[in-house]
């Protein structure tokens, strides 16, 4: 499968401004940055992004609109979810997490920045190799 075939959005440029934050291939295309930044990003299969927090003084966080493929979105110290097109996942600021596709699936996500005061993000370690392994 081609990337430009995983979503309804298209898929955007290879993400070279956040690719050391990632495991893998992904894509991106703001789609908006007026008022609510909104960015298409695809994932190829085993691709994903590094632990991250998003910080705010107030308000902030973001929000997932999964839009196709296999995916998965874990929070610290709690088990993997696995997504798929229509789930909607509501990341509070400063919970610390990743997210990305499953190793035999592409996956892409629309990622909304919930807009709030003093935001910024931090950017954590990889997802080791064993337990990325662990999913199914």
């Amino acid at each position: 499968m081609k990337p430009e075939e995983v979503s309804i959005f298209p898929v955007g440029e290879e993400n070279v401004a956040f690719g050391k934050y990632f495991v893998g291939q992904s894509y991106l295309n703001m789609l908006t940055t007026e008022g609510v930044a909104i960015g298409n990003v695809t994932f190829e299969p085993g691709c994903r992004n590094n632990w991250h927090i998003h910080h705010a003084k107030s308000g902030g966080g973001q929000i997932l609109l999964c839009t196709a493929g296999r995916g998965y979105y874990q929070e610290w110290g709690k088990e993997a979810q696995e997504l798929h097109p229509g789930d909607v996942v509501i990341i509070p600021a400063e919970v610390k997490h990743w997210h990305g596709a499953a190793s035999d699936s592409w996956f892409a996500h629309l990622a909304v920045e919930v807009p709030g005061e003093e935001t910024s993000n931090e950017w954590c370690e990889a997802v080791s190799e064993e337990d990325y392994g662990k999913l199914k």
